[in-house]
């Protein structure tokens, strides 16, 4: 990609209504733009991350078995209702789909007058697509997955894409049996998440917390550590146990129950959760199978969300420094930042068909009008992991000069050397 050719520029200073940090150096860096309070549109930058993340998460999900699909963003009140969960302030807004005088589907709050609402979650939904499907035993255990856009009723948007209205989220759904295989599959994505959130460069904290409008049991967070989340767990130092404060029994203990390690509060950011359902959306959608004896039983469930904006905004909250982000190699928007100065351009041109014939993703500042200065600020706060300058002062040594983001030091590299190292 050429930077002069890119749909966005960065800018110098931040907006003045955004107070978090990763909603600052993503709309500076034009990764994103802020349509709403809570409502950002991805740019083409912001997107490159987006679907780096989103490649990660579909190989982790698709190594368990689970089966992608997409669902509809416009859930019937007809799926809400056994479950009670129709008149729950959660929903972005309710659709009425009888005609009116000034227009079809007027935004109203969700009642007995709407029927439709646009979709939070999908737990119901799916379970009334399952019962089509599953009928035996044989049939189970079964999961499925989608990446789509949710909406919340979020009265505090105010943390960038920290706490969002509208947001892109992963959600799986497993059904099996009984408990007891629901419990392993629950152990597997424990562990896939795990590995997903250590290959977006996230150190993840697996936490005990409360159910909510999910579940009625004990249900699980993925928790960051970070001075600015919202959240609050009671952590273990030694075997990292930990609890959300919510629901925390180590509030007044000094010592982990589990190793007898020191427990410390901390402030940190959920980027992932799982909830054991049990039987209750099967139960009340009608959702059985029959068993090997002939008798039929409800089918157990899991539910499984990650907030995929969400972990791009942790990831700038908590990867950056005084002069911009610093992405990690697996979701960096791309590998190298090419910088041409002294109108070096023959040469640039060169590497930059090199690094692209070998795989390497580059973004090449080409621009003319532009500064150094200018271009390595640019650079910085884009925040690729390599950059790489072609210049006199280079070229004179037959090199370029390379440096890692989170580098201070930059050194000199002949420019046969150049793929290589990058490879």
């Amino acid at each position: 990609m050429r930077q002069s050719q890119l749909f966005t520029k960065t800018r110098r200073e931040a907006p003045k209504d955004e107070v978090a940090v990763n909603a600052r150096l993503l709309t500076r860096g034009g990764f994103i733009f802020k349509n709403s309070a809570g409502i950002y549109t991805f740019l083409p930058l912001g997107l490159r991350v987006l679907e780096k993340i989103e490649k990660i998460i579909v190989q982790e999900l698709n190594a368990l078995g689970a089966q992608k699909i997409l669902m509809q963003a416009m859930v019937d009140k007809k799926y809400m209702e056994p479950t009670a969960r129709w008149d729950l302030d959660v929903g972005f807004f309710a659709l009425d789909d009888k005609p009116r005088r000034q227009g079809v589907g007027a935004p109203t709050k969700a009642s007995e007058e709407a029927n439709f609402v646009l979709g939070w979650t999908h737990e119901e939904v799916l379970t009334a697509i399952a019962a089509e499907y599953i009928s035996s035993y044989k049939d189970l255990p079964f999961a499925a997955y989608q990446i789509q856009t949710k909406f919340r009723n979020e009265p505090r948007a105010k943390s960038g894409l920290l706490r969002g209205k509208e947001f892109m989220m992963k959600d799986l759904y497993s059904f099996h049996a009984d408990n007891r295989d629901l419990q392993r599959y629950y152990g597997e994505v424990k562990e896939a998440y795990l590995r997903i959130f250590k290959r977006c460069g996230l150190d993840a904290i697996y936490t005990t917390a409360a159910g909510g409008m999910f579940t009625t049991g004990n249900t699980h967070e993925f928790q960051v550590l970070s001075d600015v989340g919202e959240d609050m767990i009671l952590m273990c130092l030694k075997c990292n146990y930990a609890e959300n404060r919510e629901i925390s029994e180590l509030k007044d203990a000094d010592k982990c129950p589990k190793c007898g390690g020191n427990v410390a509060e901390k402030h940190s950011i959920e980027v992932g959760n799982i909830f054991p359902l049990g039987t209750k959306y099967s139960a009340a959608l009608g959702l059985e199978y029959v068993d090997e004896l002939g008798v039929k039983q409800p089918v157990v469930m899991g539910s499984y969300g990650i907030g995929i904006s969400r972990l791009i905004g942790a990831i700038a909250e908590i990867s950056n420094d005084a002069n911009g982000i610093i992405w990690p190699d697996s979701v960096s928007p791309f590998k190298v930042h090419l910088i041409v100065l002294d109108d070096r351009k023959e040469e640039a041109e060169k590497l930059y068909n090199e690094l692209t014939d070998q795989g390497i993703e580059v973004l090449y500042d080409d621009r003319s009008d532009k500064t150094a200065g200018e271009k390595f600020a640019d650079a910085d706060l884009i925040g690729c992991p390599w950059r790489v300058v072609v210049s006199n002062k280079t070229l004179d040594k037959n090199s370029v000069e390379i440096k890692k983001r989170n580098e201070k030091v930059a050194k000199l590299v002949p420019l046969d050397k150049v793929v290589a190292s990058m490879i």
